[in-house]
């Protein structure tokens, strides 16, 4: 069974992913307390770390099964340009490596219907609490993260009066006043564009398991956001 380890995990395991020798009635719990058995500071932060398996959010009692794919995840920090992509019902939910450019975006979700349409882009500032900021690294569980972008987006979507929706983030090295993450929305009037928008990135920066390394002129560090209180985490408090 395959076992992946992200952001800060990473660097406390000293590795991206592992094989683990699966045994009759496992279940995940077994799994977190076999790597937090091995490496004191993943029980430390067990209050905050969430379990997937399959790419979707579980908890310690669920049942594992020969070729599970385990993700033990940190608090999130929250041309072929496009990494990976999902396009459905003209909404559009992306990973990337490039430059974001939201016109171009906002110019695929336009309808003549429409309007209004709110852009938020999320930039890389130079500094942290007065902490000279040299560049961001973002990682990210891409597959998982994608399909919880696309469940936002729809169920947004859904919720609000409003037309399509893009919910669009970088990955890799970004500098200082750059986009690393952008939301779209166009409808027909602009109060539920604005809501739409605004839950959107709400809820991208609590769930969506994408993890930021920031690097200072004396240091670098992967900083600790925190999930959504309703997630189930590999351990309660």
């Amino acid at each position: 069974m395959k076992v992946l380890f992200f952001g800060m995990l990473k660097d406390v395991t000293g590795r991206a992913e592992d094989q683990f020798d699966l045994e009759d009635g496992a279940t995940l719990g077994r799994v977190f307390e076999h790597y937090s058995s091995q490496f004191p500071r993943i029980r430390e932060m067990a209050g905050s770390i969430l379990l997937a398996r399959n790419q979707e959010f579980t908890g310690p009692a669920t049942q594992l099964a020969d070729g599970d794919e385990i993700a033990f995840l940190p608090p999130v920090s929250g041309g072929s340009e496009v990494r990976r992509e999902i396009s459905e019902n003209g909404h559009f939910f992306a990973l990337t490596w490039h430059p974001i450019v939201t016109r171009k975006i906002a110019d695929r979700l336009l309808r003549g219907q429409d309007g209004a349409v709110v852009t938020f882009e999320g930039v890389v500032r130079n500094n942290t609490k007065g902490r000279q900021t040299h560049y961001l690294d973002y990682e990210c569980y891409e597959p998982m993260a994608l399909k919880l972008m696309a469940r936002i987006g729809h169920e947004i979507a859904a919720n609000y009066a409003i037309d399509r929706i893009a919910l669009v983030h970088r990955l890799g090295r970004m500098l200082i006043g750059e986009t690393s993450v952008a939301v779209i929305v166009t409808a027909a009037h602009r109060k539920a564009a604005f809501e739409a928008a605004l839950e959107g990135i709400d809820r991208l920066k609590r769930v969506v398991p994408i993890w930021k390394k920031e690097h200072f002129a004396d240091g670098e560090v992967w900083v600790e956001g925190e999930w959504d209180r309703n997630a189930t985490l590999a351990q309660s408090g």
